[in-house]
Formats: C-alpha cells, sequence, structure tokens
C-alpha cells in the first residue's frame, strides 16, 4: 500500500522511532513531510526512548503516538511497555509500526532469522494486538483493522502494524549527506592497517561488512575480526568484556554514531574500568546509513566530551586521513584506554557485499585466534 495511505489511515500526528530498511517508505515519507521536528517526528536513541517519548506525548496531549522500528527492537521496548504502556500499570495508548525483518519463509540474514520467528508472539506475549501488511493487503482491510484497533486504544492498550517486506510504497526521495570527506570504508582500511594483528570487534552493519571486505582486498585471514552482526549498540560493551579478559592483548572496537547512541550508558561502563588494552572508535557520519541515511543527533553532540566525562583518559576527533593515521598510531603506542571519534562522510558502495562465513564459524574463529595470543 502507498505510505501516505497508511499515514492518513493511523491520522495520528506524531512519530518517533529508529529506522529500519523495511521501514525506509515511512522514514523517506517522515523526513519529507516534517524532518526532525519536536512537535511531530523525532528520531530517538534506542526503541525504548522512543516508547517512553510516545508515553509523555500522550500525558501532555491525550492523543495516541505512534512508534516506527525494526523488529530487532521489541526486546528494548518489552520493559517500558510492561511496567509503563501496559494497562494494568497506566494504560497508555501506543500504534507500533514494526518492520517484519526474518519473517518465516522470506530469506533475511542470520541475526534477524530467530528474532523473525518470534516477532508475533512477543507481541502477543506484551498484551499488543497486531496486524501484518504486505504487499497484497488493500487499504480497505488496513482501514477495517484500524477501526478495530481504535476501540482497543480507548481501553488504554498497544496496537501493532507489523510491516512485511515491500509492502509501503510511493515514498518521496530524501538525500542524506554531509560535508565530511572520509568515507567509512576507507577509514576502516587505516584502522586495519595501523590494528595489524590485534583482534577487532566491530558494530553491526555496513562497517562489518566493509571491514569483512577489507580483509578479502588484502588476502587477510577473518580470524581478526568479530562482526557483531546482530545486537545493535553492544560492541563496545563486547570489546570490553574482551579487553578485561584478556588484558595482556590489545583490542580495537570500531563503532558507529548509532550504536553509540543507542546504548550510551556502555561508555561510563568503559571508561570506569579504564582497560589500558581497548582503543575504542567511533565513525560518526551523524546518521542511520545502514538501515537508510536517517540522521541521529551525533552531529550536534560532542561525543569527546562525553568520553571524557564517562572517565575515558584520553580521547580526540579528526575529520582527515592525515590526522586519523596519525591517531591512529598514537593509540597503539598508548598503554591506556583511547576514544576516537572519526568523522565520515555519508554512503557506501553500491555493491558491498556480506560476510560469506556463517555467524558460528566468525566466532569460532575468532575465539580460537584470541586464545592463542
Amino acid at each position: 500500500m502507498k505510505v501516505q495511505s497508511l499515514f492518513d489511515i493511523i491520522g495520528s500526528d506524531f512519530y518517533t522511532g529508529v529506522p529500519d530498511s523495511q521501514l525506509k517508505a515511512l522514514c523517506n515519507f517522515l523526513m519529507d513531510k516534517y524532518g526532525i521536528d519536536p512537535h511531530h517526528h523525532i528520531i530517538a536513541a534506542n526503541e525504548g526512548n522512543c516508547t517512553a517519548l510516545a508515553a509523555g506525548y500522550h500525558l501532555a496531549t491525550r492523543k495516541v503516538p505512534v512508534v516506527y522500528m525494526q523488529n530487532s527492537g521489541e526486546g528494548n521496548i518489552i520493559n517500558p511497555v510492561a511496567s509503563l504502556l501496559n494497562d494494568k500499570v497506566y494504560a497508555i495508548p501506543c500504534i507500533f509500526i514494526i518492520g517484519w525483518r526474518g519473517e518465516p519463509g522470506i530469506h533475511d540474514e542470520p541475526q534477524h532469522i530467530y528474532q523473525g520467528e518470534v516477532t508475533v508472539k512477543l507481541l502477543e506475549d506484551m498484551c499488543i494486538s497486531s496486524f501484518a501488511i504486505g504487499s497484497d493487503t488493500t487499504d480497505e482491510e488496513v482501514k477495517e483493522k484500524m477501526d478495530e484497533f481504535r476501540s482497543i486504544l480507548a481501553g488504554g492498550k498497544d496496537v501493532a502494524f507489523v510491516i512485511r517486506k515491500g509492502a509501503l510504497t510511493d515514498a518521496p526521495k530524501v538525500n542524506y549527506h554531509n560535508d565530511n570527506v572520509m568515507t567509512r570504508e576507507e577509514i576502516i582500511k587505516h584502522i586495519v592497517a595501523v590494528s595489524d594483528s590485534d583482534p577487532i570487534i566491530s558494530t553491526t552493519g555496513k562497517a562489518s561488512r566493509e571491514l569483512f571486505e577489507t580483509r578479502v582486498a588484502n588476502n587477510q585471514s577473518h580470524k581478526y575480526d568479530f562482526l557483531t552482526v546482530g545486537s545493535m549498540g553492544h560492541s563496545s560493551s563486547i570489546a570490553l568484556g574482551a579487553a578485561l579478559s584478556k588484558p595482556d592483548v590489545r583490542f580495537w572496537c570500531i563503532d558507529g554514531d548509532g550504536a553509540v547512541l543507542m546504548h550510551m550508558g556502555a561508555m561510563a561502563v568503559i571508561g570506569s574500568n579504564k582497560p589500558s588494552n581497548l582503543i575504542h572508535i567511533v565513525i560518526n557520519n551523524g546518521a542511520h546509513e545502514t538501515v537508510g541515511g536517517m540522521p541521529t543527533v551525533a552531529s550536534n553532540i560532542d561525543l569527546v566530551k562525553i568520553a571524557e566525562a564517562c572517565g575515558y583518559p584520553y580521547a580526540a576527533s579528526v575529520d582527515n586521513f592525515d590526522d586519523l593515521d596519525k591517531a591512529l598510531r598514537d593509540a597503539k603506542e598508548k598503554d591506556e584506554l583511547v576514544f576516537l571519534e572519526v568523522k565520515c562522510s555519508i554512503g557506501a558502495r553500491e555493491d558491498l557485499g556480506r560476510p560469506t562465513t556463517t555467524a558460528l564459524e566468525n566466532k569460532q574463529n575468532f575465539m580460537e585466534y584470541v586464545k592463542g595470543l
């Protein structure tokens, strides 16, 4: 169905969410219609953040908000849905729009398979009535379901539209860009060159795909890298756990701005523990680029000051390759926790591939390599 039709049928004037490639039509529609507008559209740090923000909107306006997300975000909403929105607590109505990655019978990446299997079940467990919209779902069917949903919402309960692959169409084209000059793939090539044989833990999305292809281009083994294909926002915590457990081995974490924002509390834990063998690099393009390019708030905040406030003994930011190379070499020589922000452009190769090894193979090869260090 046309994304305009879904918007009109729902009838809400406040949306908040975390972008999803399955919902790119909706995301682009909202950016074209509202941009980032505190009265109508906010891209939040994580899905739980969105749910609480939506609750605040309802408390202030009595209106019903909409929260959009990829189904991987269901885990982040369980607490606020169960202990805040639920009709046995505050009875706050909310409409969820959820991109159904890993739908059974539809080919997808390994990190989406199990999440896809339990998407609807998790909604049922949270007492959220749902309706799946596919490419053949008619406007009339959605209207009828929305009429049912309105009575449910009036009772202080929550509902969800689960969006199948290719279900939403006719989105406006939106151009996402910034003025940074370095590309993420080239940045990763420079990191690989300096890190040498040190193990690397990389974040969800295109960064891990580009790291994998960099190893291929260099004719190098993939054993050096743990590719965090799921669990967005947790690669730095994985790196912390590894660094603390193997203090004689230097670990590098290649992170992204959207991932850092999603669970920023991890930086406080890292800074408090101060592992001297961890180099935390955040490639910041101010965008959720892997799922379409919608903006994050990372372009408006000072990540270096945040890192310093969290207890990182050294933190710096670079925006060109000369400074990057020097910063990487300096980081490798330091005997202390390092935070490095690298300003990055938006965009990736159209022919960017995906890892050809399984997640289990990646884990086993990485563990075997680290064991021998």
